[in-house]
């Protein structure tokens, strides 16, 4: 293990241990370690941070900015270690953040995609199996990605038809009711994964096809390659698999959906909405809110509802 390889492990452990994730931070610092030991860099420089901060070549602007982000905290820390360290200064990669308008999947968009994943090809016939019911879970739960895949069998709840879903991103846990549907496919996953994996190590509901815990990025990974081939998704130089619709716009579209019902059948969103808030693990109610204004349609029928209501208090 080289010395940088060895130092990010270090730091990980050290900002693990004061309460932190950082596994997307990791992928990334990971793969920034390795560019480079490619090339040949014996310490961390502002301008290789840079030129691998921009990668890919046709990324978005915030991407850009992240990944420049996590190298330099990574180097502040290691720069006590390494004298030789450059840290790379906040401004290099400026972006305005603004938050993308969700896209709301069709019904039949969504079955396309199952049906997709359920075509993986796999020794065993279980990434497929695995990828479709994610995708179909993901769908009609609004569940964030990492939640599913890290969901373990004792939270899952057959029986009851109930999913605990603990220490999510905002360190709140919950539970998610699941339709009857929905528990049924969860149970007939359960069955096959069990008899294509009958020994494993994990605790993981969603196993790939070494019996092991399916990944974040797997799911990420996989979702891209269907996308592509039921045409959601366009070719792009630099991008293996295109860019499109992401597999968080699952979640927006579960959002939107269930808030357009709520509007059509003529309920009082204003106080259904903390039951969708907590529901999808919002810390803030106002997170929810969004949708409103994120979504054509929705933003529509709330403007008539309130047109509506103003005429009503007319005299």
């Amino acid at each position: 293990m080289s010395e940088l390889q060895q130092a990010l492990d270090d730091y990980l452990k050290t900002r693990r241990a004061l309460g932190f994730g950082l596994e997307s931070a990791e992928r990334r610092l990971r793969n920034f370690v390795g560019f480079l030991e490619e090339q040949g860099a014996p310490h961390i420089t502002t301008l290789l941070a840079l030129r691998w901060a921009r990668q890919p070549a046709g990324g978005e602007p915030a991407t850009w900015a992240q990944r420049l982000a996590n190298v330099r905290h990574f180097a502040t820390w290691y720069s006590a270690r390494d004298a030789r360290t450059e840290v790379p200064p906040q401004g290099l990669l400026p972006y305005a953040y603004r938050r993308k308008a969700p896209y709301i999947y069709s019904d039949e968009e969504i079955a396309s995609l199952v049906d997709a994943a359920r075509e993986l090809p796999s020794p065993k016939g279980l990434r497929g199996l695995t990828f479709s019911t994610i995708f179909g879970l993901l769908a009609v739960t609004g569940m964030r990605v990492s939640e599913v895949v890290r969901l373990e069998r004792e939270h899952v709840d057959l029986t009851e038809g109930i999913l605990t879903i603990e220490h999510t991103k905002f360190g709140k846990s919950r539970l998610v009711p699941l339709h009857v549907s929905t528990r049924d496919t969860l149970a007939e996953y359960a069955e096959t994964r069990d008899r294509l994996c009958p020994v494993t190590t994990t605790r993981a509901f969603f196993l790939s096809e070494r019996g092991r815990g399916v990944t974040d990025w797997a799911t990420r990974y996989n979702f891209a390659k269907v996308s592509r081939h039921v045409g959601l998704r366009a070719p792009v130089e630099g991008c293996r698999h295109g860019h499109g619709p992401r597999l968080h716009d699952m979640r927006h579209r579960f959002a939107a959906r269930t808030l357009i019902e709520w509007y059509r059948a003529g309920l009082d969103v204003e106080r259904e909405m903390p039951k969708l808030s907590t529901y999808l693990g919002h810390v803030h109610v106002n997170d929810t809110y969004w949708y409103i204004e994120a979504v054509p349609e929705l933003l529509r029928l709330a403007t008539e509802r309130l047109v509506d209501k103003n005429q009503e208090g007319e005299p």
